[in-house]
């Protein structure tokens, strides 16, 4: 923890000290070897039907050969939604992805193989069982529904977050029936099914200083949130300041995902823009270049970019669909904790790249708080060299050409991406 928020301090991006009694998640406290699995996509529950949980645990050996040490399942609970995000009945776990005997048969086979679960935890808003506001299972009053809802039914307080329409905004300061209710149910409901980590949905909905505090009640060794803040391409640090301002409320007790990055890869994989990718620093332009320990990478999630195909799922903001290798040589060989994505592996045919970046990670030692020393960030290029524990990688994405010279041994390349070792 000292470690991380040195690091955030020396770069004049935190707020205020962590308040007392607050934890930072293990994998977030700095030099995490972690590499984040996405085990599903938006179609999975649609693609599978009640049977996702089967399908990944067909692919628990598979995957853990491969060396992820995480994996961040789907919404556990009966939900309005098929793919979870509309919760109902929070502590029934049989929802579209399967009972709740597979969820926790699946997750300990990957426990197993030392391989850790993450929930994705949807605590903004919650929908009623036959109506508007009949929150069951647990049973809450209209007092943990913000007073400003839609449903013109909240008699508690005011949001502390922005509005969102498809469900109930809960009144998180509600501490006997929201708070103590969250609680219990991360405690007694999750954890006995085997999760140890956390990843919480539209954290723009809701106050970051009870993510820090269900994260700390829940004891999470992994934690990060989704702060999707608004991206202006010629403000990077905007967007960077956002997410370390969110990090910093929670008590540094949750991560978040890079957005930074992705939208900086968006642009460079599109249109050759590879320079956007080193800051006036020197360093990394994401969220990586401020904070790597908190960061969380990813090429693609269920929100931004195609399911099983190219064109299909929610397609929000994704990569360019031929070029998704590109990001991953470059989020796999950086620092941050990366995210692969479950149909990349599967459906798009590129788990022998995906495996073969991962060995490359793992062989030199990269972890989430490494070294970068870009060498080029230009129009069609991008290069760097990263000091692992072990050896150093070095690494090129975009259409230029580039090499880092004699002493170097090639570990894996493709179209427009390659990686080397010394």
């Amino acid at each position: 923890m000292k470690n991380a928020i040195a690091a955030a301090l020396a770069a004049g991006m935190l707020l205020g000290a962590a308040q007392a009694g607050a934890a930072t998640p293990a994998q977030q406290a700095g030099g995490s070897n972690a590499i984040l699995l996405q085990g599903f996509h938006w179609n999975s529950a649609a693609y599978a039907g009640p049977d996702w949980y089967n399908t990944l645990m067909a692919n628990v050996g598979d995957l853990s050969t491969m060396g992820f040490t995480h994996v961040w399942f789907p919404p556990p609970s009966d939900s309005a939604a098929r793919e979870g995000y509309l919760p109902r009945q929070l502590n029934k776990l049989d929802s579209s992805y399967g009972s709740m005997a597979e969820l926790t048969n699946v997750i300990s086979a990957f426990k197993s193989k030392g391989v850790k679960a993450i929930a994705d935890v949807v605590v903004n808003h919650r929908v009623g069982t036959t109506g508007w506001s009949d929150f069951t299972n647990p049973n809450w009053t209209t007092y943990t529904i913000v007073n400003n809802d839609e449903c013109n039914c909240g008699l508690g307080a005011g949001d502390t977050g922005d509005g969102f329409s498809g469900g109930r905004d809960i009144a998180h300061t509600n501490v006997g029936e929201v708070q103590n209710g969250i609680v219990n149910w991360l405690n007694y409901t999750l954890k006995p099914v085997g999760f140890s980590g956390l990843r919480f949905d539209y954290v723009k909905g809701f106050g970051a200083n009870y993510v820090g505090q269900y994260a700390n009640a829940f004891g999470a060794e992994f934690c990060v949130g989704e702060l999707w803040p608004n991206f202006d391409i010629n403000n990077i640090d905007a967007n960077r300041q956002a997410i370390m301002n969110w990090i910093n409320a929670t008590s540094n007790s949750c991560g978040a995902f890079d957005f930074t990055t992705k939208g900086i890869l968006n642009d460079a994989l599109a249109n050759g823009n590879y320079w956007r990718l080193k800051a006036t620093d020197g360093k990394p332009q994401g969220a990586i270049g401020w904070w790597p320990a908190m960061s969380v990478t990813f090429v693609d999630n269920h929100d931004t970019g195609p399911a099983e195909s190219c064109g299909s799922g929610q397609n929000l903001w994704p990569a360019p669909c031929g070029k998704v290798m590109e990001g991953y040589a470059y989020i796999l060989s950086h620092p941050g904790i990366p995210t692969v994505f479950y149909p990349h592996i599967y459906n798009w045919n590129l788990k022998t790249q995906i495996a073969a970046l991962m060995k490359a990670r793992k062989a030199a030692g990269v972890n989430s708080t490494s070294a970068v020393a870009i060498q080029q960030a230009a129009q069609g290029l991008y290069a760097a060299i990263v000091t692992g524990s072990t050896h150093q990688l070095a690494m090129k994405i975009g259409p230029n050409s580039w090499s880092p010279g004699a002493g170097w041994t090639l570990q894996t390349s493709g179209t427009n991406y390659a990686v080397w070792m010394k």
